[in-house]
């Protein structure tokens, strides 16, 4: 191997050789964001989930307020016809 062929290769390689850059001075760009119509429905969507509860307490104390009143009867039938019917 010959050593004075490094230079050649870096010659064709233009190793040596630097390009300067000029330097812009626009630094008036800024970032932008833009949210679809869809993300929006979403955020919307999101917080009015967020916004309701999770258990119907007015409900859920009519019922309490009938069981402990012995008013409350529910339809062994009934309740059983509803399980079998609902899919997992």
């Amino acid at each position: 191997m010959r050593i004075d062929a490094i230079n050649r290769v870096s010659q064709l390689y233009q190793a040596n050789s630097t390009k300067k850059v000029a330097k812009t001075n626009n630094t008036e760009k800024f970032d932008s964001v833009q949210i679809s119509q869809m993300g929006k429905d979403y955020q919307v969507a999101k917080a009015a989930v967020a916004a309701t509860p999770d258990v119907r307490t007015d409900l859920v104390a009519d019922i309490k307020t009938r069981m402990q009143n012995g008013t409350y009867d529910v339809s062994m039938e009934m309740l059983a016809d509803k399980l079998l019917a609902k899919e997992i």
